[in-house]
């Protein structure tokens, strides 16, 4: 039975994870790649939900092993997604204006592409300038470590970016 249990468990760690990586390429706009992961998604579902209720075994460790696959291969999916599919991120840090110079030079001297609006707070005269910046996913550590050590009170928004169009790109 133990071996009944971890192949649902390793089942569902796999079709769980598959999933989420199906999810992100579709917000991402593929169309191919998902309906291929999707394919394999279902049927290694399929064959884990079939031994899982019509096994010949009547224990609460089935259930346990079949949620608990499901929750890792959560777990697995996110980490994946996170850490390697590529993605572009726009990167919106809001600096102090006495800042912008040496920021500005450091963040172009690192291959970034920024472009620079300037602010002002009707109701307090306090000037400011936004930061606005598109890049890889995986670039984004060495840039906000530019930009924290530069100004550490900027006030830095992240978006995942679907689409761009001209420009530099890191």
């Amino acid at each position: 039975m133990i071996l009944t249990c971890l192949k649902i468990f390793l089942a569902r760690i796999v079709d769980v994870s598959l999933g989420t990586i199906r999810t992100v390429l579709v917000v991402k706009g593929k169309n191919i790649t998902p309906a291929i992961v999707a394919f394999f998604e279902v049927l290694i579902w399929f064959f884990a939900a079939r031994e899982a209720l019509n096994g010949e075994f009547n224990s609460i460790l089935i259930p346990i092993f079949y949620a608990g696959g499901y929750a890792t291969g959560t777990y697995v999916g996110t980490y994946i997604s996170n850490n390697w599919v590529n993605g572009l991120i726009g990167v919106q840090a809001i600096i102090n204006e006495n800042k912008e110079s040496n920021m500005l030079r450091e963040i172009r001297n690192k291959g970034f592409g920024v472009s620079v609006v300037k602010l002002k707070n009707p109701f307090n005269n306090i000037k400011k300038d936004m930061l606005i910046i598109q890049l890889n996913k995986n670039k984004l550590k060495k840039l906000t470590s530019v930009i924290r050590k530069n100004d550490p009170d900027a006030f830095v928004v992240i978006n995942e970016t679907k689409y761009v169009q001209n420009g530099i790109l890191k």
